[in-house]
């Protein structure tokens, strides 16, 4: 677990004595010096809570600065707007400002105003989740760290760039090189937080990699570093997850309970419900599930009591697991469900979070296209007026113009038929793009009407694939192996699905979904997504033959599919996809979750559509929610209807443990 320490500098160059002048072109106003100074100042002070003040002084200081020719005032200023930005969420108009800011600090060659402009846009993508971008502006940072000198930017841009490179089991070792090169300056600067961070880090790469002996060892320094301060909780806790891998529990609950005294002490609710979790891990380990179920109800309360959502999903499912090694079923499926639905809660969290990731690319992708056409018509401006000014040197000047005018008029109409051919061009290639990612009854509605009414599906099927312990496979591939197996899967049920009448919905990481019966109404929708769902099984066994003969782990399959009414259509303006909403999705959905490998699981709405063409073997109920309980059957393969079907007395299916 990476210790989320970053060293922003958002507020390390602001001037806490006034700035000088020293270096501008020609000389300014003194008392317009000290104002511009007062601005920032009171400017600073508000950033983090009051930034829509912070904004208007700052913007008072730029208009100032502008008037006395005092350019770095002015760099500044405009980098407290980008602050006070920052803190609001508006990342585009923050990113804008320190631009600004930046080039103003170029021009002047001021090499710590460099770093930290790199530092602070290198943030925005790193909390956007744009590594590459995060990367690149570290690495800005770093050089122009090094080349100010400024030992305390300069560990910060070391502790940046490798969390960065943490972000990924592959580039480990990237981030354990400036990991590294970092804490001499921890060390020389007498930065001990940092320092405890940064070991834990390191501790967590070599603990991921199998490595306790050197985990243990940077968690100790980590301690020595941090003292009895709160950034000890995470070394105590880190540390006893070692000892239990290592099955030595004393050691383990020592290091626990040393974490929970002292989240108790501070008052620190998170920490505390982790220190829980962790000392309820090692009994639950141990064997003794009394001990262990203490201690996670303990913390679920809290978490309950501040809403610790990945917290809940982790005790969940940990509570699930041990009722049921304790025999109390009813308690284990209870649990079971409660972690479904505060997993679905995060997912949904996190759809939201790349919502918002999504359109500050758009947001600033336009920002970018209104710069460039500002400095289009500039340009065009000076080139009009260079043209009245040679017309009226001379006689002979305006006959130039006219020639030149006349050959510019060609190469304009020249380059409008290239922009024309190349617009059609591109016309013809997005309508194919938009057949390829919409119905064409839906794409067609579209472009006719510039929107597409979303239509409401009396019965429609819906089918959900997911890959068991997909995470656990993919940590041992690498990324371009994972991408291209996937593809390669996807690409075959998506021809299954063609060949199937079935429409394709979306994709979301290794599960797939799609639905049959829409945008056209089909009678024979629930028949045809059961023979896709056994395509998809053949050709899966087909794969996993060749992994085990190849001495690979096989990719395991869940199938669920429900019928029912939902709403599907287009909506919005930007970045179209078809999709299809209502209960009939969810509970789709609880049918692959609750399933088998290698089986289709069934609701008992799909299971009355099917029965007299597939024998079905009844397996129990589940709750879904706005839903009730819901019946579940299993589909045979190459199976006759049975008249008589009849249901043993199974009432509470576990996903974990189904048969």
């Amino acid at each position: 677990m990476q210790i989320a320490w970053r060293i922003f500098i958002l507020l390390l160059l602001l001037p806490n004595y006034g700035l000088c002048q020293s270096d501008e072109k020609k000389p300014t106003n003194a008392a317009d010096t000290l104002l511009v100074n007062d601005y920032l100042k009171q400017s600073k002070e508000r950033l983090a809570d009051e930034p829509e003040k912070a904004i208007k002084l700052a913007q008072k200081a730029v208009e100032l600065a502008e008037k006395s020719n005092f350019a770095k005032g002015k760099a500044y200023a405009l980098k407290n707007i980008g602050i006070a930005y920052y803190f609001q969420g508006k990342y585009v108009e923050a990113l804008g400002n320190y631009h600004q800011s930046l080039s103003i600090f170029k021009e002047h060659k001021d090499n710590v105003g460099i770093a930290n402009l790199y530092n602070n846009i290198g943030v925005i993508y790193y909390d956007q989740g744009d590594d590459a971008e995060a990367l690149d502006n570290y690495l800005q940072s770093l050089k122009y760290s090094e080349l100010s000198g400024d030992k305390l930017r300069i560990l910060s841009a070391l502790n940046n760039v490798g969390a960065v490179y943490y972000n990924k089991v592959a580039t480990y070792d990237k981030a354990l090189d400036y990991y590294h090169r970092a804490l001499p300056l921890c060390e020389e600067l007498k930065r001990t937080d940092e320092l405890g961070a940064i070991c834990v880090n390191i501790g967590s790469i070599y603990f991921d990699k199998n490595d306790d002996a050197k985990a243990l060892l940077y968690y100790n320094r980590a301690l020595k570093a941090y003292g009895n301060s709160e950034g000890s909780l995470n070394a105590y806790n880190a540390m006893g997850r070692l000892y239990k891998r290592e099955k030595k529990y004393d050691l383990a609950l020592e290091n626990h309970q040393n974490a929970l005294t002292l989240a108790q002490n501070l008052e620190n609710k998170l920490a505390t419900i982790q220190s829980l979790l962790g000392v309820g891990n090692v009994y639950a380990d141990k064997g003794d599930y009394k001990t262990a179920l203490f201690y996670f109800n303990k913390a679920k309360t809290d978490a309950i009591a501040i809403q610790a959502r990945h917290q809940m999903e982790e005790l969940y499912e940990v509570l699930s697991r041990v009722y049921a090694k304790t025999g109390d079923y009813q308690k284990a499926f209870e649990y079971q469900s409660l972690f479904s639905n505060v997993k679905d809660s995060i997912y949904n969290a996190e759809t939201d979070k790349k919502l918002g990731q999504l359109q500050f690319d758009f947001d600033l992708q336009k920002k970018q296209g209104e710069i460039n056409l500002l400095t289009k018509d500039k340009a065009l401006q000076q080139l009009d007026l260079q043209r009245q000014k040679l017309a009226k040197n001379s006689l002979i000047a305006f006959l130039g113009l006219l020639s030149i005018l006349g050959l510019l008029l060609y190469r304009d109409y020249r380059n409008k038929v290239r922009v024309n051919k190349l617009l059609d061009q591109q016309n013809a290639e997005i309508e194919r793009l938009l057949s390829n990612i919409l119905p064409t009854e839906v794409a067609k509605e579209l472009q006719q009407k510039g929107q597409a009414t979303p239509r409401f599906y009396e019965n429609v099927s819906v089918l959900f694939t997911d890959f068991k312990s997909f995470t656990a496979i993919a940590e041992t591939l690498s990324p371009q192996e994972v991408v291209a197996q996937l593809s390669e899967c996807f690409t075959v049920f998506d021809n299954i699905m063609e060949r199937n009448n079935l429409e394709k919905i979306k994709t979301i990481g290794d599960s797939y979904m799609c639905a049959g019966g829409i945008p056209t109404e089909d009678s024979t929708h629930a028949l045809n997504i059961v023979n896709a769902a056994f395509e998809i099984l053949d050709f899966m066994k087909g794969v996993n033959q060749k992994k085990i003969e190849s001495g690979e782990q096989p990719w395991e399959l869940r199938i669920g599919i429900h019928s029912g009414p939902l709403v599907a259509g287009v909506v919005g303006r930007k970045k179209y996809a078809y999709d299809i909403w209502g209960s009939t999705v969810n509970i789709a959905s609880r049918m692959e979750s609750n399933g088998m490998p290698g089986q289709i699981n069934i609701s008992a709405a799909h299971y009355n559509l099917v029965k007299h063409k597939y024998e079905c073997e009844y397996r129990g109920k589940i709750y879904a929610k706005n839903a009730g309980e819901i019946d579940m059957y299993f589909v045979r393969p190459n199976s006759i209807a049975v008249n008589n079907l009849s249901k043993p007395d199974i009432t509470v299916i576990d996903a974990d443990d189904a048969v």
